[in-house]
């Protein structure tokens, strides 16, 4: 039984006033049994005479007088100034129940087992970075002071706005404080109305999903794509129709022959995931106009948009949206640290009423101390300092991997340039399988993952995703040295 310092809780001691014994007789029975039985065992601190008398609603003299006959007994003793226990000397007569064998579950939906059915396990993320894991940011690099000293502030506001619910919506001023942002340094023009907060970008795709799609509708996904929100998707119990990307991201043409009465598509076009490449212009305006043609939604997920090392990137796909297409998907589990779980969406103005009233009645929000000391983090100017101090400090992570690959990895593994993001993709040579090398990499302690994981239909690309963004220079290098040696392990 759990210890409380207030003497052990036990919500099975009750009495009854319509019994003929005494109320005292009825407890002491009882704590008798409970003790005999097990389920107060040797050591445990019993309540206090009062507590006992108030919870039980008995005087203080019954508590008194039930104690004593314990005693007497020898089931409990009194240890001035420490309380009362249940006695070491007390061999109880039977042992606890065994618990119960757990049972065959119930059969569940249809609709929930087929779903369950295509569920694609998710990547790990260990709790320390080590190389080459992906979509992880730089801890050793997150200003943990100023975080700590704007929580600190938050924590000394009135109490009304700390302890109540959360808006199902999101706190307002998070919500204008995102729109500025995206305007200022994304290019994305949005009203605060627009925004609304999830608890990361996985819980925006599932109520996204929930809100504008019925099961059964048919969504492109790219192939290979992000597993997160294709899960997200199949928990919604849509038909994803795995559609190729090519150097200029997803093939909108090939997207047409597959499933041309498509309802949504789900694309990356900042950092495709996990290939990398950027979408390109053209081929922006292909899958607007596509879209438009079909009546279909576009879920845009920006999941990295804020870090490029070249040329700054392109504005995201909803800035070029002017047919209400496009459901922009952004998170902070990249910027800031994967725990704050903040994400949000920016909707079409003819949907911000929709999502409003459902939102409002099915959400629960998501914790206002967050909220706020992001908005404070952003409108006093941090985040954008943040940003600007990463870019540079990911970059010259970047630039070790390829330095390292260039001098490790001839004839092993093609390591791929990358102007955003947070990993790029190493391309292995024919006849290398991609699982097998990912698990000798997995075997000197290196987060790598196979390609092949994150296709819904074979693909061509036979490779490797490589992070850089969670570990120094000098620990990628020597990453570098431990993949050469897994890689030779493997057989051809």
């Amino acid at each position: 039984m759990t210890k409380y310092a207030g003497g052990a809780l036990i919500p099975s001691l009750r009495v009854e006033r319509d019994q003929p014994a005494s109320l005292s007789m009825q407890l002491a029975t009882k704590l008798r049994d409970l003790i005999l039985s097990g389920q107060l065992p040797p050591g445990t601190r019993l309540p206090a005479t009062r507590i006992l008398a108030r919870e039980h609603g008995v005087s203080r003299t019954t508590a008194v007088t039930v104690y004593e006959q314990l005693v007497s007994e020898g089931m409990i003793v009194s240890r001035v100034g420490a309380g009362t226990f249940v006695s070491d000397e007390v061999k109880p007569l039977a042992p606890p129940p065994e618990p119960k064998a757990p049972t065959t579950p119930p059969p569940i939906a249809d609709l929930s087992r087929d779903a369950a059915d295509q569920f694609f396990p998710r990547l790990e993320h260990p709790r320390t970075p080590r190389p080459f894991v992906t979509g992880m940011p730089a801890f050793d690099a997150f200003p943990m002071a100023l975080w700590a000293h704007m929580s600190a502030r938050y924590w000394r506001s009135p109490r009304a706005e700390i302890m109540s619910y959360p808006e199902a919506t999101g706190l307002p001023v998070l919500r204008e404080a995102i729109a500025r942002h995206l305007g200022a340094n994304r290019g994305l023009l949005c009203r605060p109305e627009e925004v609304f907060i999830f608890a990361g970008a996985q819980d925006a795709f599932l109520q996204i999903a929930q809100i504008l799609l019925e099961p059964g509708d048919p969504v492109w996904m790219e192939n290979p794509g992000a597993i997160g929100a294709r899960n997200a998707l199949l928990a919604r119990g849509v038909r994803l129709v795995p559609v190729p990307v090519d150097a200029h991201g997803i093939d909108v043409a090939a997207g047409r022959d597959a499933e041309p009465a498509f309802r949504a598509a789900f694309v990356t076009p900042a950092h495709q995931h996990p290939l990398g490449m950027p979408m390109s212009r053209d081929r922006r305006f292909d899958l607007l106009a596509e879209a438009d043609r079909a009546d279909a939604w576009i879920i845009e997920d920006d999941y990295v948009g804020e870090f490029h090392y070249g040329r700054a990137s392109l504005p995201p796909l909803k800035a070029l949206d002017t047919s209400g297409r496009v459901i922009y998907v952004g998170t902070f589990s990249k910027a800031l640290f994967p725990a704050v779980r903040l994400g949000y969406a920016v909707v079409p103005e003819a949907l911000t009423d929709t999502f409003e009233r459902i939102l409002g009645a099915s959400a629960h929000g998501v914790s206002h101390a967050i909220q706020s000391i992001v908005a404070q983090f952003i409108d006093e100017g941090k985040f954008s300092a943040h940003i600007r101090r990463m870019r540079s400090l990911y970059r010259d992570r970047r630039d070790a991997l390829m330095e390292a690959g260039s001098r490790h990895l001839q004839g092993l593994v093609e390591v791929q340039n990358t102007e955003t993001g947070f990993h790029t993709i190493g391309l292995l040579p024919p006849g290398l399988d991609d699982r097998q090398a990912a698990e000798a990499a997995s075997r000197e302690n290196l987060a790598t993952a196979p390609l092949s994981r994150f296709a819904l239909s074979p693909i061509a690309a036979n490779g490797l995703t490589l992070g850089f963004s969670a570990t120094p220079p000098v620990e990628i290098t020597r990453g570098v040295e431990r993949l050469a040696r897994a890689l030779r392990s493997v057989p051809r």
